[in-house]
């Protein structure tokens, strides 16, 4: 596939970590909420490894904030969301599919309860603050909604928990999963959560003041070096065989959260109420004809722009919708909206790109050897 440059300018944001990530060496940037992302730092394949073994520092200061605060702001998160937050607890974290009217799915982000009456949504990619406006509104919810000024690296890794207790000290260790908490370096405060965009382990650390999460970055890399640190990024190998979805490429607004295997994070039981939990309703009381699935095809390459359909013969399985290579399971791995009457995985598939002709098995989300 043929590389093109991105042309930075004020529209497409830099981060206050750019200028660390391209002395150290990135390769490639994507575009996500309107900000550099980085994508790689040369060989996608040696940071998969060096991810899985050892410790790396993210710049992720694209996963954007929506800050909501006031006295309607639990009533506006909660109309957003499929996700029962009634009995949710300053300090947590959660997974919070958002959707519209039709039940459509518009982002996965994480929700961070600050205080009784302060919400973050740590957004996937797509402009929810705007959706958040109209809803507030439309229904003069006495709310106020912005975009701080919240920087987030992240250290992802088995040997991240070692790296952030010479760091932060000995209280890092009490983090549990989907926790956060404020942390101190040089006498500044720091959010700190434990949570990731990997099944590797490790923080997300929510920078509010610019200068000190760069001095921050910076002591990481320096105590980080007894743990082999390197920079990394979001690895697209790690997050397809984890089972990570990534919104816009393995869902978007035509795709319902049951077909996105998100049941546990639905409630259309209870009295709460959101916007679209009339048509989840219908759509459970029907029921789906696809789901997302995991995909294993006997390629050792493959770059994708769009959606490649699967076949059984001439009829059509499904649609890939993200995929690349495995070092680790030595094939191609995807993810790929399959039509129900292939569920079972015994099904062989085949795909078809240019004049080559490629076969492959469905399995379940995470994939697995």
């Amino acid at each position: 596939m043929k590389k093109f440059y991105i042309v930075k300018s004020r529209r497409l944001r830099s981060t206050p970590y750019t200028s660390r990530i391209e002395n150290q060496g990135v390769t490639a940037y994507t575009i996500y909420n309107h900000m550099l992302l980085p994508a790689s730092f040369g060989n996608l394949e040696k940071e998969y490894f060096h991810l899985k073994e050892h410790v790396q520092i993210w710049d992720v200061a694209a996963e954007r904030q929506v800050q909501i605060v006031g006295k309607d702001s639990k009533k506006l998160v909660q109309l957003m969301t499929c996700r029962n937050l009634s009995k949710a607890k300053v300090g947590r974290c959660y997974y919070v599919p958002i959707i519209d009217e039709q039940g459509g799915m518009l982002n996965d982000p994480v929700a961070l309860k600050i205080s009784e009456d302060k919400w973050w949504l740590s957004l996937a990619d797509s402009d929810i603050g705007l959706y958040a406006k109209g809803i507030a509104s439309g229904l003069a919810l006495q709310v106020e909604i912005e975009e701080p000024d919240v920087n987030i690296m992240a250290v992802q890794g088995p040997k991240s928990f070692k790296l952030m207790e010479k760091v932060l000290g000995n209280k890092i260790k009490e983090l549990k999963f989907f926790g956060f908490d404020y942390y101190s370096f040089k006498g500044n405060k720091f959010l700190i959560a434990r949570s990731g965009w990997s099944k590797q382990g490790g923080y997300e650390i929510y920078v509010e003041n610019r200068e000190a999460g760069q001095s921050l970055y910076d002591e990481l890399f320096l105590a980080g070096k007894e743990f082999q640190v390197k920079p990394g990024c979001p690895n697209l190998i790690e997050r397809i065989e984890s089972g990570l979805l990534s919104a816009g490429n393995d869902f978007d607004n035509q795709d319902n959260p049951y077909e996105c295997n998100f049941d546990k994070y639905i409630d259309i039981e209870s009295d709460i109420n959101f916007l679209g939990k009339n048509a989840l309703i219908k759509i459970r009381k029907k029921g789906i004809n696809r789901k997302l699935m995991g995909v294993l095809i006997d390629l050792d390459k493959i770059e994708m722009t769009e959606e490649i359909p699967l076949y059984n013969g001439n009829n059509l399985v499904g649609n890939l919708r993200s995929a690349t290579y495995s070092p680790n399971l030595k094939k191609v791995v995807g993810i790929v909206m399959t039509k129900k009457e292939y569920w079972d995985k015994k099904t062989p598939i085949e795909l078809k790109i240019g004049d080559k002709k490629s076969k492959g098995t469905l399995c379940n989300l995470p994939i697995q050897k």
